[in-house]
């Protein structure tokens, strides 16, 4: 017998109930036809917004996706959930993740929808979309923006990475201002997000290597025509999905995850993607910490020269053969019997995949580096883990000892690190506190802090720097992060001091203050809390219910799926 579609407990009502929830819709100028349960009913979850620059051209790609779903004989309804501007929103986009993964998870919820299209396009919006529909657990796919065209200034090829080059020759008189807003518009020249392997396109290979997403939807070019092909395909899928009911929870299997972290590795992803895979975990039911991330990367070389990691961008890295030849790359360590939202499973979605240039995708024989991942760090300085990127750090820096030079928060950072009698040298290891979940909050991105402006003069170009915050995907040197438990709760980096010895030592996985367990008791015994100014409204809430950088800063009463049941009409 054919499954009722859900919307009909919405539209296939007789009396009261199905006059009120069909008939202000017509309003729109649809036919009574459309609600007669012949059609499943597609929601757009669209993030299109011009606060959201990576994300505006968004009208454009949700008409082609209507124009799928209508193709396969689906009837889509668009509707807006709360949008995450990573570069205009203070005081940092992570704060608002789990506000907008609840928008979109009580608005699929709520409404009568078959299944999901998913319009992801800037960093948070990917894993806050797929947060709440897999909280709801209906047929969804995920549609990315796609990223920018690379940037061109004064003869060279510039993205999102070259703002901290820019920021540090800026600093030394080498650029000038005019330079600096010339290269602003060279840098932004198209539509779509950021042209490294940033957050925003290490979330859309996220969701490709999960299966949530078609093949090459991670590195089509925002402005290419394709990309509107893609949409379109997109919304044929759905309504395809919808009558195999093939649900997120049939997608995200464990060997989903361990396939996510792999492909991570092989194309130097973001830290931040440590955080984000951990939520979307925790929200479907699939145990994953961070042990996962460290063993499945580690025996994953570098394949993708992208920046920061490599030297080339997500549009070249397309034209090379996109993401599917770089899984075919890695195939042996992949399980590649997850099914995808095409209905085929990843393995069949990769057979074909063709590398077109070495230059761009290299092999497990000849990797672009041989170390890459995400390594995991354990030690007295973070006893619940730490995180560091080797494939964008300094090679000499990863085994080093150094003398802390501590900043007690972002606006100490700002006050001291330019000012010449702050005792730092090339050795020094620089240490912030209070930017973890709790202490900003939000858990900004400030962990690869700018260097001292004399030290930069004398051509230093990077430094051991720690904290409990986060950086940009777009970011690069040898920067410990994610340090959990965070300072402002008490967390052991609350502790350093000025002038203490800090051995990283990455090879090893180890991050120690070298201090004796009687010292860090006694500065434990003194410890003060944080004083938190925020009594109301969401902030209030994230601070009571956020969980730390380990357990990927969620809220704890949202980890688990709760279905799409719909309790109680309101009529």
């Amino acid at each position: 017998m054919k499954k009722k579609l859900r919307s009909q407990e919405w539209y296939g009502r007789t009396g009261k109930d199905g006059f009120i929830y069909r008939s202000w819709m017509k309003n729109q100028g649809l036919p009574h036809h459309l609600f007669e349960g012949e059609k499943p009913v597609i929601g757009i979850c669209n993030t299109y917004s011009e606060l959201t620059p990576c994300n505006a051209h968004f009208r454009d790609l949700a008409e082609a996706v209507k124009r799928g779903v209508w193709e396969a004989g689906g009837f889509p309804l668009e509707f807006p959930v709360m949008s995450l501007g990573e570069c205009s929103i203070k005081p940092t986009a992570m704060l608002f993740r789990n506000l907008a993964s609840m928008d979109v998870e009580e608005s699929i919820r709520a409404n009568p929808m078959d299944g999901v299209i998913l319009m992801c396009g800037c960093d948070k919006t990917t894993p806050s979309l797929v947060m709440g529909a897999a909280s709801v657990d209906l047929p969804s796919l995920v549609l990315s923006g796609g990223p920018m065209l690379v940037g061109r200034f004064k003869g060279k090829k510039i993205g999102t990475s070259d703002v901290w080059r820019f920021a540090e020759d800026f600093k030394t008189g080498k650029l000038s201002q005019e330079d600096f807003i010339e290269a602003e518009a060279a840098m932004s020249r198209s539509v779509g997000h950021c042209a490294p392997m940033g957050t925003a396109s290490t979330m859309a290979a996220m969701v490709e290597s999960l299966g949530l997403a078609l093949p090459d939807n991670a590195t089509i070019p925002a402005a290419d025509s394709r990309r509107k092909v893609m949409a379109h395909l997109a919304g044929m899928r759905i309504v395809e999905m919808v009558k195999e009911d093939l649900k997120m929870s049939k997608i995200l299997s464990r060997q989903a995850f361990e396939n996510a972290i792999m492909v991570n590795a092989a194309i130097g992803g973001s830290t931040n993607f440590i955080l984000h895979l951990t939520a979307i975990a925790k929200r479907i039911g699939v145990d994953l910490d961070l042990t996962d991330f460290d063993h499945f990367s580690a025996k994953i070389p570098l394949i993708a020269n992208v920046q920061p990691s490599g030297e080339h961008w997500v549009e070249d890295l397309f034209y090379a053969g996109g993401m599917p030849a770089v899984m075919k790359e890695i195939q042996k360590h992949l399980n590649r019997d997850c099914i995808t939202v095409n209905g085929k499973t990843l393995g069949e979605n990769i057979a074909n995949a063709e590398c077109y240039d070495r230059n761009l995708i290299g092999t497990l024989e000849k990797p672009i580096k041989p170390e890459s991942g995400i390594a995991v760090l354990k030690g007295n300085l973070c006893p619940n883990g730490a995180v560091i990127k080797p494939s964008a750090a300094s090679p000499h820096l990863l085994t080093h000892t150094g003398k802390a030079i501590v900043f007690e928060d972002i606006d100490d950072y700002k006050a001291k690190i330019d000012n010449e009698a702050l005792e730092v040298d090339e050795n020094s290891v620089l240490v912030m506190k209070n930017v973890g979940p709790k202490g900003y909050p939000g858990m900004p991105e400030v962990g690869n802090m700018g260097l001292p402006k004399k030290l930069l003069d004398k051509g230093i170009k990077d430094m051991v720097r720690i904290s409990d915050g986060r950086m940009s995907g777009t970011g690069y040197g040898t920067v410990v992060l994610h340090v959990s438990p965070e300072s402002a709760i008490g967390g052991p980096l609350a502790l350093v001091k000025n002038g203490d010895m800090i051995k990283l030592d990455v090879p090893n996985r180890s991050l120690e203050l070298l201090i004796s367990e009687e010292e860090m008791e006694k500065r434990n015994s003194s410890f003060k809390p944080l004083s938190l100014p925020y009594e109301r409204g969401y902030v209030n809430l994230f601070l009571d219910k956020v969980n730390q950088a380990h357990d990927g800063v969620d809220f704890d009463f949202l980890q688990g799926s709760s279905g799409s049941e719909v309790k109680r009409d309101s009529h």
